[in-house]
């Protein structure tokens, strides 16, 4: 066997393998061999057609077989030869030749990583806490999930919730499909563009307003983002609304046994100081990703791309088919995903390369007290815990996870450390983004 390599780009290359003609024809003539003690021919006895007739039916056949397994054979120990790490699937062409087989197989492999500044990160760590003020502010959004909405006889003031029909026209075209009817605006939450909600104050029902707007530059809309559109509106009800007190009753609807305030604030802070733990873990571990992209740079093969990028697509193709919904609507191309695509294949090449150069293995402890927390929410932990360990593949998502918080841990022991003092909402925010 032969084999050679040619350098097409940074990571492809074209390896061409020559197996002699000798070594065909002897396989070959095994399998022909083989296939003739069970062929059947009319005035033959079975088991005793002769080999060149044999040959002349079958032999075609039984080369492209053996080609194929040759191949197979080959394909492996020539890239064991060159020492050849492929990333992804080659492609293979068969080369007929006078003297003996040759195949190309087109493949990347994978790129250099170097660690060499890995030691020398900059790294941000957000530090926050939370405060009485935090807490209070979270006692009034849970007060909030619980109002109700009374019906008002005067016009519309902030927070009132206000039912609307309404209209929207830009550059003479409807994009409200008509008229939208009962749509429900509540003024000072923020979820409309830029000034819808403000245009509802001092409103009553049965009055009718029309005003136009700009649309931000960045709506999900393409057709309307940067656009002016005019409005008309018809007010059809005004409602304020109606918050709960915080009493025993409601304090024992979120599980405080007791009913006591005390007994709730200090429910809330352990919660609240739980989530924020789990946000300055993730904002550092995106700290700690961020330099390391920066730092380490790379070409990645597109083979290890594409991938990604079909699994990035999956779920969105499950949504769409549970829903019936058409594909082209989705805007799935491959522009949408290729960057982040790179940035994930990327960040898997040089964590495996840290795990393999600083020794890092994986604390089996720590895997147990990671599923131990995530179970602890639940009603019965213990199940949850039984569940996960009952299944490798979950198992195995959680090891994946505890794994890259110990390099992660390892990398920031190792790094230049800046600490960023944020408030507990500014956390919260910033890890919504």
């Amino acid at each position: 066997m032969q084999v050679s390599v040619e350098k097409t780009s940074e990571l492809s290359r074209k390896m061409t393998v020559i197996v002699p003609e000798s070594v065909v024809q002897e396989k070959v003539a095994e399998r022909l061999k083989s296939i003739a003690r069970d062929v059947k021919l009319d005035g033959f006895r079975p088991g005793k057609v002769p080999q060149q007739v044999v040959k002349k039916i079958y032999g075609e056949r039984v080369r492209g077989e053996i080609t194929n397994d040759l191949i197979k054979d080959t394909y492996y120990s020539a890239l064991q030869d060159q020492d050849l790490k492929p990333a992804g699937y080659p492609h293979i062409e068969p080369l007929e030749e006078t003297e003996g087989f040759k195949y190309t197989a087109v493949f990347e492999v994978y790129p250099e990583i170097s660690l060499e500044d890995v030691d020398q990160l900059e790294v941000v760590r957000i530090v926050s806490s939370v405060g009485e003020s935090d807490i209070d502010n979270m006692i009034e959004k849970l007060k909030a999930q619980r109002q109700t909405w009374q019906l008002v006889e005067r016009s519309a003031q902030d927070q009132d919730n206000v039912t609307i029909n309404f209209s929207g026209t830009s550059e003479g075209e409807n994009f409200t499909d008509g008229k939208a009817t009962d749509f429900s605006v509540v003024i000072g939450a923020e979820k409309m563009i830029p000034g819808f909600e403000d245009s509802l104050l001092g409103l009553s029902v049965g009055d009718t307003k029309t005003f136009s707007l700009t649309f931000p530059e960045d709506y999900g809309n393409e057709k309307l983002a940067g656009k002016e559109a005019e409005f008309e509106i018809e007010v059809a009800k005004v409602e304020e609304p109606v918050f709960v007190a915080i009493d025993e009753e409601f304090v024992k609807a979120y599980g405080v046994a007791d009913g006591t305030v005390e007994s709730f604030r200090a429910d809330v802070r352990y919660n609240m100081e739980r989530e924020l733990e789990l946000a300055l873990k993730a904002q550092l571990k995106n700290s700690v990703m961020d330099s390391l992209y920066e730092k380490v740079q790379l070409a990645v093969p597109n083979a290890l791309v594409d991938i990604e990028i079909e699994t990035m697509v999956k779920p969105y193709l499950e949504i769409a088919k549970r829903q019936k919904m058409n594909l082209e609507d989705l805007n799935l191309s491959r522009n949408v995903f290729e960057e982040q695509a790179k940035r994930r294949v990327a960040l898997g090449l040089i964590l495996g390369e840290i795990i393999k150069k600083k020794a890092i293995q994986l604390d089996g402890n720590k895997v147990r007290s990671t599923v131990e927390d995530m179970a602890r929410s639940y009603e019965s932990p213990e199940d949850v815990v039984a569940w996960y360990y009952s299944d490798e593949s979950r198992l195995n998502d959680v090891r994946q996870m505890v794994l890259e918080d110990q390099i992660v841990e390892r990398l920031v022991a190792e790094a230049k450390v800046s600490e960023v003092a944020l408030s507990f909402s500014d956390v919260m925010d910033k890890n919504q983004r």
